[in-house]
């Protein structure tokens, strides 16, 4: 594995406030929330946004809202089709994520990846997508880095990728990583690292210290060294989109 499978890490932190700005659509039978930028960088460029198993949560919402506020129309499908982890068991130690993630495996996820990409692609005319994947989410910005698909991708404290997911990237990649994380460990990151390298594709690992796994989802605010390095972690991916698309 490049990273570990989700954890009891990827059920903790804070939920934050804030109101969406957003819009909901069904799109093939998913639920999806658009956020679209007044001012765009450019026509044919899009962001997919694929989320922490908290899915449909404000926190998410909000960084939808963020990226589009820098240019980017972006589109976050439901990827666990109303069964995401709710927003009352953050920190409430109940969830059986073991269990969780066994009922979403690829073969459930995989399905709303290819339609959010073909409407995306055929609906909306995109030229070149860029996908955000945050804890659950960054394994299938990888498994979709291929020509056609996703060409930019971005990772934040990344689960359940393997090592053959990876190897496997047609595109530049940048990862903002946690210093404090069971699921992308120093030994993990290092081997990501040598994979990466033999891509020959473009690549970035930013490491925050003093941070948890989450940080760039559901950080604390009130502490500043977590609300600089989730703002931090944003301006990597929006940098690298910027350079990339």
């Amino acid at each position: 594995m490049a990273s570990n499978p989700p954890s009891s890490c990827c059920v903790t932190g804070f939920k934050h406030e804030g109101t969406s700005a957003g819009e909901f659509k069904v799109i093939d039978g998913v639920k999806t929330y658009i956020g679209t930028p007044k001012n765009p960088k450019k026509s044919d460029t899009a962001i997919l946004y694929l989320s922490d198993v908290f899915g449909f949560f404000p926190n998410n919402e909000l960084l939808v809202d963020e990226f589009a506020n820098n240019g980017y129309l972006t589109i976050f499908p439901d990827l666990f089709n109303g069964t995401q982890i709710g927003p009352d068991d953050l920190n409430n130690g109940n969830v059986n994520i073991m269990e969780w993630l066994g009922a979403h495996q690829p073969d459930v996820i995989d399905p709303v990846v290819a339609k959010t990409i073909k409407y995306m692609r055929e609906t909306l005319g995109v030229k070149r997508i860029a996908a955000v994947g945050y804890c659950f989410g960054a394994r299938y910005v990888t498994r979709f880095m291929k020509a056609g698909q996703i060409d930019v991708g971005y990772h934040a404290h990344p689960t359940g990728t393997t090592h053959e997911e990876l190897a496997g990237i047609e595109g530049p990649l940048s990862i903002a990583a946690a210093e404090i994380d069971p699921a992308f460990t120093t030994q993990l990151r290092h081997e990501s690292e040598e994979t990466l390298t033999k891509t020959g594709q473009e690549w970035q690992i930013n490491l925050f210290s003093g941070v948890k796994h989450g940080f760039a989802v559901r950080a604390d605010l009130s502490d500043s060294k977590q609300k600089w390095a989730k703002e931090q972690a944003f301006c990597q991916a929006v940098q690298w989109f910027d350079r990339h698309l």
